[in-house]
Order: C-alpha cells, then structure tokens, then sequence
C-alpha cells in the first residue's frame, strides 16, 4: 500500500472524528428575584434554545438588599423555571445559595454531538428543499412561456 495513500485517508478519518466531536459548554443566565412575566418568558427561551443546542445552562438569581432575607422566593422562580424547561433539559444540581446568588445548573437531554448533527441534516434538508422549490418555479415558468408562444 502506498504511504501517500496511507496517510491521506487517516487524515480523513481524523477529520471525520473531529466533525462528530463537540465540546459542551456550560452558558449562564442572570436574572433578578423580582424579574417581570414578559423577561423572564425572553430568559427562558434562551435558556431553552441552548439546551436544544446541548449546551449546559447555569442559571443566577442574584439577591439585592432585603430580597437575601426572602431565599425561597428565589427557589419558587427557579422550580418554575425548570417546570418550563423540562422537556428541553433536566435539573443537574438543585438550587443553593451562593451568597448573594443562587445558582442551579440544567443539562440538556440531548449531548452536543447529537444536536449539531441534527440541526447540520436540518440545514442540508432545507437547502435541498428550497433548491427543489426553485427548480420547480424554472421549469413551471419555463413550461407557461412555451405554452403562450403555441
């Protein structure tokens, strides 16, 4: 076997490998104890879409002044939260308080290889769709201009 031959085709497995392989990234969203109903919806689509993209997401309540004195309005919002975003993802560890902060942390159901191979077919889908309807849109108008010069 040639050696040319040889190594070419190794680096194509090892270029194969590192298409497949992804790095999970843990993502953060802040918010505050009195956050209103139409923020929070914009947080918890965030926090959805990363984890449909098989990122890992750490959520923040951070407590100012007197609302330290109030913890279990922060774990209310939080279980909220994770009631929201249970299909998307699970609860990796439950809410604790980190001074000012209290922090939980989801992992989403689907690893990071996974969901990047699924959105590429996705993508290649769609472009193969839009191509199909283009070349549908050529030929029907190719076809009504030869049927008004008969």
């Amino acid at each position: 076997m040639d050696y040319g031959k040889y190594k070419y085709e190794a680096n194509l497995k090892a270029r194969e490998s590192r298409k497949n392989q992804a790095n999970t990234v843990q993502k953060e969203i802040r918010m505050g104890l009195k956050i209103d109903n139409h923020d929070y919806e914009t947080k918890r689509r965030n926090v959805e879409k990363f984890l449909s993209g098989g990122d890992k997401v750490k959520v923040i309540i951070r407590f100012r002044g007197r609302e330290q004195s109030r913890p279990e309005m922060g774990v209310r919002l939080l279980g909220r939260m994770a009631e929201d975003v249970s299909e998307y993802g699970f609860v990796e560890s439950h809410p604790r308080q980190d001074g000012r902060n209290m922090v939980m942390v989801f992992g989403p159901h689907k690893k990071k290889a996974q969901a990047m191979a699924e959105a590429r077919k996705r993508k290649t889908d769609a472009e193969k769709a839009a191509a199909r309807k283009q070349d549908d849109e050529s030929s029907s108008g190719a076809e009504a201009s030869s049927g008004a010069e008969s």
